[in-house]
């Protein structure tokens, strides 16, 4: 983050924010809930759920939509109402043609929607029923198709690394693309363990994920990524990793499987947890124009930890090019508490970056100053 630009909260107490959807009027919709449910296997998973568990909110998730809206055009969004409640554990979130879809943790449900409402008019109603047996990664991403004439859903693993035996992933790590009319679905591509963040570029059809790799193989493996999703491609899991690096724990093995495999396009670093992603434009400024900002929720399972950020990933000519920039920090405090952790990322095309926080339960709103900025080197905007 550049000087110039603050930070304000434009949501409080909410029940786990988890993605934000900017509508065309300026008004912003954000999921909220909490899913999962797939029984341990001891005493590997009690271990990992007790330390994921410390870095969680108490907070029920809440199930439901929520609208914000900025009644007076000044950015502090003072409306807040729910728009849709008894979901089942919403994440993805896509406006098509005036039908708004949602995927909840198992099943895609569509609302008809028009410009200025902020409640659904009706019960939701199901377009396509999503792998949901055990649900050990629950989130389903979704995005849709620039034409529109498609939804992307993204499914996680139902393990680590096939240690659930190979009969539960079936229709999972892997992306679909979905029919927005008839819900009618097809593998678009595979072998990603866990895109939990999914967008398209603008003036493309290409599609772009965030992916969550695999663990217990130590503090610098596996990277998580940023990948240009490729029709029909395979990107590895549970085979081999970032290309053909073959991982000797998957069972069974497939040495034509991991031959196959795509090298991702941008490493982002081992155990960040990489869980929104959204283009930028360039009402954000100029330093910011052409890139992907990132939300990284934040590692569970390094001494030293990593993640806990906003990350800003700079284009050019349509492709990564360059480290990442950190532009929103201060979710990991300096005494090593942790105060929030970023999910979900949305650039309003009026030029600010929605953040969902899971754990303070706020959504916070990041946009360029109205004076002048100081001059001086710039740093980071810290959320505290």
């Amino acid at each position: 983050m550049r000087n110039g630009y603050t930070i304000r909260a434009i949501a409080t107490n909410l029940m786990i924010p988890r993605q934000t959807l900017v509508l065309p009027n300026g008004d912003i919709l954000v999921a909220e809930g909490t899913g999962g449910g797939a029984p341990a296997l001891r005493p590997k998973d009690s271990i990992a759920n007790y330390i994921k568990s410390l870095g969680k909110s108490s907070v029920k998730g809440g199930n439901r939509l929520t609208l914000l809206q900025d009644v007076d055009g000044d950015g502090s969004y003072k409306k807040q109402v729910v728009f849709a409640d008894n979901l089942n554990a919403p994440y993805g979130l896509a406006l098509i043609r005036g039908t708004l879809y949602v995927a909840n943790q198992d099943a895609v449900v569509r609302f008809d929607y028009r410009d200025g409402q902020t409640q659904a008019s009706g019960a939701p109603i199901k377009v396509a029923d999503l792998p949901s047996a055990i649900n050990h990664h629950w989130t389903k991403a979704m995005t849709a198709s620039s034409d529109g004439r498609f939804f992307y859903v993204g499914i996680g693993s139902n393990s680590n690394i096939t240690e659930r035996g190979m009969d539960v992933e079936a229709n999972r790590e892997m992306v679909w693309q979905t029919d927005a009319q008839s819900g009618a679905h097809k593998p678009y591509a595979t072998g990603l363990r866990n895109p939990t963040a999914l967008t398209i570029q603008p003036g493309t059809d290409q599609l772009w994920a965030v992916v969550n790799e695999r663990d217990e193989i130590g503090p610098n493996l596996v990277p998580d990524y940023l990948a240009a999703v490729r029709e029909g491609a395979f990107y590895g899991w549970a085979y081999s990793y970032w290309g053909h690096n073959v991982d000797p724990r998957a069972q069974p093995r497939d040495p034509q499987k991991v031959a196959s495999a795509i090298r991702p396009d941008y490493g982002l670093g081992s155990h960040v947890a990489a869980l929104g992603v959204a283009f930028s434009t360039p009402a954000m400024g100029a330093d910011f124009a052409d890139g992907v900002f990132i939300g990284e929720h934040g590692s569970w399972n390094r001494s030293v930890p990593v993640g806990y950020q906003v990350v800003f990933v700079p284009f050019k000519d349509g492709q990564p090019a360059g480290s990442p920039m950190e532009f929103v920090s201060g979710f990991l405090g300096d005494d090593g508490k942790v105060r929030g952790r970023p999910v979900g990322v949305t650039v309003d095309p009026r030029g600010a970056l929605i953040v969902a926080d899971d754990l303070s339960n706020t959504v916070w709103r990041i946009a360029k100053e109205q004076k002048p900025a100081a001059s001086g080197q710039s740093q980071p905007i810290r959320t505290r």
